[in-house]
């Protein structure tokens, strides 16, 4: 081999050697330094990621909104409680454990037993609750020694209180605990982990309506516990936010003193402000406490409820199903009105009976004398039975219908409570469907007086009556003001549009509506004796719905049935004359008890409204037409 070529080669070796050396430390340089911020640098963070069964997502349950009264006056409160948890799975010895915490929290046997059969129930990876409400001293006395327990935890909590009880029970409802059906609704809804760190969630009045306002949204910590699912730290934190402060239209005063009139009666009140709609109190009685709902009625107490003959859990003011009587005549004239049925001077004569055209059936009036000649304004005033039959017969079922459906009978009426029923104002359609019968001319006749198959909710009265005092604009009633979170505002929008009922100008709204303070105000009006003294000018129209049918020679009386099988009475009225502030309705079922009478209750609760103080200034007085 020629020296020179071998010389070449040794050189070429040389340098590929070199090359491969270099290529070898520049590799475990890299290795070097990634292993430098692998092991040193961010050690801490892949020690983290490594332990990815060690990190848990805690949630923070956000504070629920208040609700307050028109005044500013709280009508709820927030209390926070604490509350023990155990995690079995982390638990060696759940007896001794037991044994160990009984000194320390006070734990009664009552509370272990409670806690043995949640935990038969329960995940053994699920926390389960001990023991709730703890003192102050009881926390005080596990956090000393919380280093002996594994898998035993303090937790808080907060729990509604209502502190006006009965009284606004209906109105506010209740928060109680999440439920398997709740969970299934929300999971529907896709918000279910909005309320993984809840107990609690509204089920009825404004606490239900308007969950999604008062919620607010949770909050979590993201933190890294060891494995005995202690917190070593935390490794992010986003806030809860607070659910929105609801102020409602509600006057808590007015409520209150209501609440005392109807004190021991079944009977409901609604009071509502006819320019907005706003409800200004809304009393149904008897009530109950929504108090023990929060943490779990008893099943006894529950039941208690339940079987109450006075139904206490019901609303009489959105639920409750009345003939409307005949607080629907103002409505039956303007309706006659309006479709040329009728017009202002169109008289017919009032005898103590009507009988039916074509046949011998008689209808009674209430007046046993009859009222002689009659037209419509009379008729209100007297509240004359035969002259709205004949009415009733002209207008025909179909017309009735269609003309008292804009009203807002026969549906709901809008306001923001879930709690409501519908009523009903029957059709011939209504008939066929459900009885499987033809309308007959009969049925039409008990309609014109509210009665036969029509039923209605006092809430369904008031807003006809709103709609009569703003000449046709129907306005749906509300609870809510407004809602507001920090500097943010939101005053309360209707939903459903605002209809118009006929012309706006037509001068039959004002006829019927001083024909209804003729009522109150006018000698031969039916409310004459109780009305016509308020300085301020009442407006009304009473009711009276029958339990039971008479026969046809049959006279009813009071004293000799049973009160269950009396009258119900009814009075809707609006105040001033001239200038109404208030639309009100008020039903006494069975007529009231212990000489308890409508009338003289409605004339409390306006001069209440209304009369002002001796020191203060007269208020103004209505216009007499």
């Amino acid at each position: 081999m020629n020296f020179r070529n071998f010389e070449a080669e040794e050189k070429l070796f040389a340098r590929r050697a070199l090359v491969a050396f270099a290529l070898v430390v520049i590799c475990f340089t890299i290795l070097g330094v990634n292993l430098y911020r692998l092991q040193v640098r961010d050690h801490g963070y892949y020690q983290t990621r490594s332990n990815q069964n060690d990190i848990k997502m805690i949630p923070i349950a956000p504070t629920r909104g208040l609700i307050y009264d028109r005044n500013g006056i709280p009508l709820v409160r927030n209390v926070t409680w604490y509350a023990i948890t155990l995690t079995p799975y982390k638990i060696d010895d759940m007896q001794a454990t037991l044994k160990a915490l009984t000194p320390l929290v006070d734990l009664t046997p009552e509370e272990i037993d409670t806690f043995t059969r949640a935990l038969r129930q329960s995940s053994r990876y699920k926390p389960v609750v001990l023991k709730e409400e703890l003192t102050d001293e009881q926390v005080a006395r596990f956090s000393v020694n919380q280093y002996r327990f594994t898998g035993v935890t303090i937790d808080t909590f907060q729990d509604r209180q209502y502190p006006y009880g009965a009284d606004l029970a209906h109105v506010i409802g209740y928060v109680s605990k999440i439920n398997d059906n709740d969970y299934k609704r929300l999971n529907a809804a896709g918000i279910a982990e909005n309320y993984a760190a809840d107990h609690n969630i509204g089920k009825q009045g404004i606490e239900g309506y308007y969950e999604s306002l008062l919620h607010g949204k949770p909050g979590y910590q993201e933190v890294e516990v060891d494995n005995h699912g202690r917190i070593v730290r935390v490794l992010k934190e986003v806030p809860p936010v607070a659910g929105k402060n609801i102020t409602l239209t509600i006057d808590l005063h007015l409520q209150q003193y209501i609440e005392s009139l109807l004190a021991g009666q079944r009977a409901a009140v609604l009071v509502e402000d006819p320019h907005d709609g706003g409800v200004l109190a809304m009393v149904s009685s008897p009530s109950y406490d929504p108090n023990p709902f929060v943490k779990g009625i008893s099943y006894q107490s529950y039941k208690t409820l339940l079987q109450d003959k006075n139904l206490p859990l019901i609303n009489r003011v959105t639920q409750g199903l009345y003939p409307p009587a005949s607080t629907v005549k103002p409505y039956m004239a303007m309706s006659a009105l309006l479709t040329g049925v009728i017009n202002p001077q169109t008289s017919f004569y009032g005898a103590p009976t009507w009988t039916l055209p074509g046949t011998d059936r008689r209808y009674r009036d209430w007046k046993k004398s009859g009222h002689g000649m009659l037209d419509v304004t009379k008729a209100i005033e007297e509240s004359a039975d035969t002259f709205f039959y004949q009415v009733a017969f002209m207008m025909g079922i179909d017309r009735i219908h269609s003309m008292l459906s804009q009203f807002g009978y026969g549906k709901s009426t809008g306001i923001d409570l879930n709690e409501e029923y519908s009523g009903l104002l029957p059709s011939r359609d209504w008939k066929q469907r459900v009885h499987k019968k033809a309308w007959y001319q009969g049925d039409t006749v008990s309609v014109g007086i509210g009665q036969g198959y029509w039923i209605a909710t006092p809430v369904q009265m008031v807003k006809a009556m709103v709609a009569l005092i703003n000449n046709g604009k129907v306005i749906t009633p509300h609870l809510l003001e407004k809602a507001e979170r920090g500097k943010v505002v939101e005053r309360y929008q209707p939903t459903l549009p605002q209809p118009q009922i006929g012309d706006a100008r037509s001068p039959y709204w004002a006829l019927v509506r001083r024909a209804m303070f003729g009522m109150a105000n006018a000698p031969n009006g039916t409310g004459y004796k109780y009305f016509h003294t308020a300085p301020y000018g009442i407006a009304a129209k009473s009711g009276t719905s029958q339990v039971f049918s008479l026969k046809q020679n049959q006279t009813y009386n009071a004293k000799m049935i049973p009160v269950r099988l009396r009258d119900h009475i009814f009075y809707t009225a609006f105040a001033p004359f001239n200038n109404p502030k208030v639309a009100v309705a008020l039903i006494l079922e069975n007529g009231g008890n212990e000489g308890v009478t409508a009338a003289p209750v409605m004339r409390e609760i306006l001069d209440h409204i209304f009369l002002p103080p001796p020191s203060a200034a007269p208020v103004e007085t209505a216009h007499q037409p």
